[in-house]
C-alpha cells in the first residue's frame, strides 16, 4: 500500500502545531531542511525511511502511524488536554506531555508483553455508595491494596501502578499544575505529576490524580491547577487526604490539640505531607480548631528532612542526582527496570530500547551501569 502523501503531510503538520513548534524549530531538531519539511507537510515530497523514523522520534509516537493511511491522530486527546489547560502549557510542556504519553503507552505495551498487567483491584468494583464518598472510596482503595486503616502508604506512586493507572513525574515548567489525569486510546489511565513542585505535594498529587482515574474516569482529560476550586477538584482533595492520613490513623495521634510547632512538623514528615494538608485533615476530622490549624498550615517541613521512596537514602549523593534528573524525564525506576526486563525477554530491541528510556543507544551502557543492569540481547 503507498503512502498518501497528503495524509502524511497533515498528520505531520498536526503534530507540529499541537506542540507549538514552527517549522524552524523540527527543522533544528531533526537535521531535515526547513523546505524539505515544508514539502512534507504539503504533500508534495515524500519522506526517507530514515526522515519517518527522525520525525517520529522528534514527535514521540510510532512510526508506523505515519506510514500507515489511519487519519486519526493515536493521541487525538492531546488536543483536548491542552484546551482543558486553559492556555497553561508552554511549547516546552507539551513537548513533555508528548513524551509522557509515548512513556505511558511503552509502558503498557511491556506490562501485557510480560504478562504483568493485571493490576490489584478494579476500580468498576467501587460501590455507588463508595464512588458518592471520597472517604469511602479511599478506605476500599487502601484495603484492596493491602493496607489497613492504621498503616501509611509507603509508595502512593506504586500504590497507583498497582491500580492499573500508569503514572509518571515528569518536570513542567508551568508551576501552577500540579498534574493532570488523561484516558490514552490504547494505554488507559495515566497520571502525570508535575516533579517540580515540593516531593511531599507531589505525592498528594499523585493521590489526587488517582482520584480523577477514580470519579472522574469519563472524561478524557483532568488538568489540576493550583487554586483552582470546584466540585471534581474537592472531591479529588477529600480523597487524596482520605488515602494519606486516614482518619483512624489521625485520631490515634496523641495531643494534637497542643502541639508544638516541632510536633507539628514532625508528624507532618511521619506521614510524609505538607504542613498545610495535614493541618486541613486534622481540622475536618474535628481534631483540632479552625485557628490551631491556620497555625500548622503556615508550618513547613524542612527540605532536609524529607524522604522520597523513589530516592532511597541507600543511593549515593550522585546516584539520586542522577536518578532525580531522570525522574524529571518521567523514568522512574519501575518503568526503567521494565524496560530492561523487556530486552531481556526479547520483547523489544536494543535499539527500541534505547527510544523507550529517551536516550542515545551511546548512553545505554551508563543507565545499565546506574540501575545495575547488563544490556543483554538474544
Amino acid at each position: 500500500m503507498s503512502i498518501n502523501l497528503q495524509t502524511l503531510g497533515n498528520k505531520l503538520k498536526g503534530y507540529r502545531v499541537q506542540l507549538a513548534q514552527s517549522a524552524a524549530d523540527v527543522a533544528q531538531a531533526t537535521g531535515i531542511g526547513g523546505e524539505r519539511l515544508s514539502a512534507f507537510e504539503t504533500g508534495q515530497l515524500e519522506p526517507s525511511g530514515d526522515e519517518i523514523l527522525i520525525l517520529a522520534d522528534h514527535f514521540r509516537c510510532d512510526f508506523h502511524y505515519f506510514i500507515s493511511n489511519e487519519r486519526v491522530a493515536p493521541f487525538e486527546e492531546t488536543e483536548v488536554l491542552y484546551r482543558a489547560g486553559q492556555g497553561e502549557f508552554t511549547p516546552a510542556d507539551r513537548q513533555a506531555i508528548q513524551e509522557f504519553l509515548y512513556l505511558c503507552d511503552t509502558e503498557a505495551m511491556l506490562l501485557e508483553a510480560l504478562n504483568r498487567s493485571k493490576s490489584k483491584f478494579d476500580l468498576w468494583k467501587l460501590t455507588a455508595s463508595e464512588l458518592a464518598n471520597p472517604s469511602e472510596a479511599a478506605k476500599r482503595i487502601r484495603t484492596a491494596l493491602g493496607y489497613s486503616d492504621i498503616e501509611l502508604i509507603a509508595d502512593v506512586y506504586q500504590a497507583c501502578r498497582d491500580l492499573g493507572l500508569h503514572t509518571f513525574r515528569r518536570k513542567l515548567g508551568n508551576s501552577r499544575i500540579s498534574g493532570l489525569f488523561v484516558t490514552h486510546p490504547t494505554a488507559g489511565k495515566c497520571a502525570l505529576v508535575n516533579s517540580s513542585e515540593d516531593i511531599y505535594r507531589q505525592r498528594f498529587s499523585a493521590a489526587h490524580e488517582m482520584a480523577h482515574a477514580i470519579f472522574d474516569a469519563d472524561e478524557p482529560v483532568s488538568v489540576s491547577l493550583k487554586n483552582v476550586q470546584n466540585e471534581r477538584e474537592t472531591r479529588a482533595n477529600k480523597f487524596a487526604s482520605a488515602l494519606l492520613m486516614p482518619r483512624s490513623f489521625l485520631e490515634r495521634i496523641p495531643d494534637s490539640k497542643n502541639w508544638t510547632d516541632a510536633k507539628a512538623i514532625e508528624w507532618a514528615n511521619r506521614l510524609k505531607v505538607s504542613c498545610s494538608a495535614l493541618g486541613y485533615a486534622l481540622k475536618t476530622a474535628r481534631l483540632i480548631n479552625s485557628q490551631l490549624c491556620d497555625h500548622i498550615i503556615s508550618l513547613k517541613v524542612p527540605k532536609e528532612m524529607k524522604s522520597d521512596p523513589e530516592l532511597p537514602a541507600s543511593l549515593t549523593q550522585g546516584e539520586q542526582n542522577r536518578k532525580a534528573n531522570l525522574l524529571h524525564l518521567g523514568l522512574s525506576d519501575f518503568y526503567v527496570q521494565l524496560c530492561f526486563d523487556g530486552l531481556r525477554e526479547g520483547v523489544i530491541s536494543l535499539g527500541r530500547l534505547s527510544e523507550a528510556l529517551l536516550c542515545t543507544p551511546s548512553e545505554l551502557s551508563e543507565l545499565a551501569s546506574l540501575y545495575k543492569r547488563t544490556i543483554h540481547v538474544s
